[in-house]
C-alpha cells in the first residue's frame, strides 16, 4: 500500500490547496463509483440467491423463461432442481448443488459488504479532509482580501 504523507494545510499557498482539493475531489469521485459499482455487485449476488432459493422440487418440470440476451427469452423446462450452474468468475462456470451455490453467493455478499464498509470508512475520511482543506482555504482567502484592503487604504 501507498505511504501516505502528511501534509499540513496552513503551509500550503491557495495554489496548491486547489490541487490539492481537485486530487480529493477526484479520488472521492473515483471511491463513490466504486462504491455504487460494489453495492449493484451486492444486490446481483442477493438475486442469485433468491432465484437459488425458487429453484425447489416445488418447481421441478415447470415451464420457465430462459434469457438469451437481456431483451430475448426462449421457454425451457426445469429438469433438475438440486444443481445450478454458477459463474464464479472470468467465463467459468461450475457445478454445484442449490445448497452449496447459496452458500458460495453468501460468501461474495458478505466480502462484497466488507469491502464496501472498508470504502464507506475512507469516504467519510477523505471528505473530512475536504472539509478541512475548505475550511483552510476560505481563512487563507479572507486574509488575503484583508491584506488587499489594507493595502489599498496606505
Amino acid at each position: 500500500m501507498a505511504q501516505q504523507q502528511k501534509i499540513e494545510l496552513q503551509d500550503l499557498d491557495l495554489s496548491q490547496l486547489v490541487e490539492v482539493k481537485k486530487q480529493l475531489e477526484d479520488e472521492l469521485s473515483h471511491l463513490t463509483s466504486s462504491f455504487g459499482q460494489l453495492k449493484q455487485a451486492q444486490h446481483r449476488f442477493v438475486d442469485c440467491i433468491d432465484s437459488c432459493k425458487s429453484v425447489n422440487a416445488a418447481n421441478n418440470d415447470k415451464t420457465i423463461l430462459v434469457p438469451l440476451t437481456s431483451s430475448l427469452y426462449v421457454p425451457g423446462k426445469l429438469a433438475n432442481v438440486e444443481k445450478v450452474i454458477v459463474d464464479i468468475g472470468t467465463g467459468y462456470y461450475v457445478e454445484k448443488t442449490t445448497e452449496d451455490a447459496i452458500k458460495f453467493y453468501n460468501s461474495k455478499v458478505d466480502f462484497v459488504k466488507e469491502n464496501l464498509e472498508k470504502i464507506q470508512a475512507t469516504v467519510v475520511q477523505k471528505q473530512g479532509n475536504l472539509r478541512s482543506l475548505v475550511d483552510v482555504m476560505q481563512y487563507k482567502m479572507q486574509l488575503q482580501q484583508q491584506e488587499q484592503k489594507a493595502a489599498a487604504k496606505a
